[in-house]
């Protein structure tokens, strides 16, 4: 993978100024300037068909071989890499068909307003080719892909598009939501129930406005089972902490929200997962962005979150040798390509990772309920935020 840049010399607030630019000047864009970009490229294509030429399709090239770690910005991108497709080449035809089916409904929501999942567009363009058995999708993948080609031809995120995944991740903490899209609806996640905010897909300023946030930092939180235990001992309210819950891998509304709280509000983030490479994982993704969306880390990282748990060195400090799990094989294979990763190359992720090889055990959220119910809620995170017990 390539490298670039050196160390970051600059202060904070720097980092996050440089960071956060490009996706402040998207935030102001709406639908009318994404279907212009749209409509430009569609008439460029037009023309070289009116001149009887191959018409052409270009993106960016996709892949670890055009992705960067830029140190000075603390987050992964995606390089200057392109790929075109050519109608009237037989290996890119239906690709190329089928991009511009993408394009072309796309096109359409934004003019009329409209939105769609993922799953709802790949069936709506899904039929047979006349006088053909031909399918335009096979599968679902192939228009997904088409969608992140799309994203990436017009320099946008698919959000934008007016296309979405499934929601996943929820909000908790004294937070007050503005839904701009729906009636403009006003409500405070700590007033929700105790399963606090499903976090949407569509979490852009125009329709989730953020209107006041009474807390110290954002706490994200890997497991569902972690996340309902700090509600239930009140850890929101008596710390002041705004808790997400990304349930696995932070779904890209959940990095995007966590994005503004940080960017916006101005809120420490620190990452609390289990201590595996999986759970370390999580927090990179969160932190420095992911390789599958590095066109978008400007849009959904924060580089200056921090790790707080779990770590190898708990399992000593806290008594905990007799609750580890082993690794497992897949755990040490992923351990050994992290080591590998750029962003992993600081000395304590070193340290971390090879620890946690040459023991191979990982230790997980819940294994604090062998102290107590409450004692990851009372002592545990209080004490490592106080103390500033992280991992960069």
């Amino acid at each position: 993978m390539a490298k670039k840049g050196k160390k970051p010399k600059k202060t904070e607030k720097a980092t996050i100024k440089k960071v956060s630019r490009k996706a402040r000047i998207q935030e102001k864009e709406g639908p009318k300037e994404i279907a212009k970009r749209i409509r430009k490229m569609s008439e460029e294509i037009v023309k070289q068909i009116e001149k009887e030429q191959n018409p052409r399709f270009v993106t960016k090239q996709r892949g670890r071989g055009n992705v960067e770690f830029e140190e000075d910005k603390g987050i992964i991108t995606l390089g200057n890499k392109s790929t075109t497709r050519s109608f009237l080449n037989i290996a890119h035809t239906k690709k190329f068909l089928q991009t511009m089916l993408v394009t072309s409904k796309t096109y359409d929501y934004l003019l009329h307003n409209k939105t769609a999942s993922i799953r709802e567009i790949y069936y709506e363009l899904k039929h047979n080719i006349e006088g053909t058995k031909e399918n335009t999708f096979d599968d679902q993948r192939e228009s997904d892909s088409c969608i992140v080609d799309l994203e990436h031809s017009v320099d946008t995120i698919r959000e934008k598009l007016n296309v979405h995944a499934n929601p996943k991740g929820t909000l908790y903490g004294d937070i007050t939501l503005v839904d701009r899209a729906h009636n403009n609806d006003k409500f405070n996640c700590l007033k929700l129930g105790r399963g606090g905010w499903s976090i949407m897909s569509r979490i852009e300023p125009n329709e989730i406005e953020i209107k006041q946030v009474n807390a110290k930092y954002v706490l994200v939180i890997e497991t569902s089972a972690m996340y309902e235990r700090l509600i239930e001992e009140n850890f929101a309210k008596e710390n002041k902490a705004i808790l997400v819950g990304t349930g696995g891998q932070a779904a890209r509304g959940t990095r995007r929200l966590i994005h503004r709280l940080h960017y916006e509000k101005k809120l420490p983030v620190y990452a609390f997962t289990d201590g595996d490479p999986y759970g370390w994982y999580i927090y990179s993704v969160v932190k420095q962005g992911s390789m599958a969306l590095a066109a978008h880390s400007h849009f959904l990282a924060c580089p200056e979150a921090k790790y707080i748990g779990m770590t190898m060195e708990d399992i000593k400090t806290y008594g905990l040798e007799n609750v580890t799990e082993q690794m497992k094989p897949g755990d040490i294979k992923r351990a050994k390509e992290m080591q590998q990763y750029a962003w992993f190359k600081n000395k304590p992720w070193q340290q971390e990772l090879k620890t946690a090889m040459n023991l191979k055990i990982r230790i997980e959220q819940q294994a604090l309920a062998n102290k107590s119910l409450e004692f990851v809620a009372k002592e545990y995170l209080p004490k490592k935020i106080k103390n500033k017990e992280f991992l960069p």
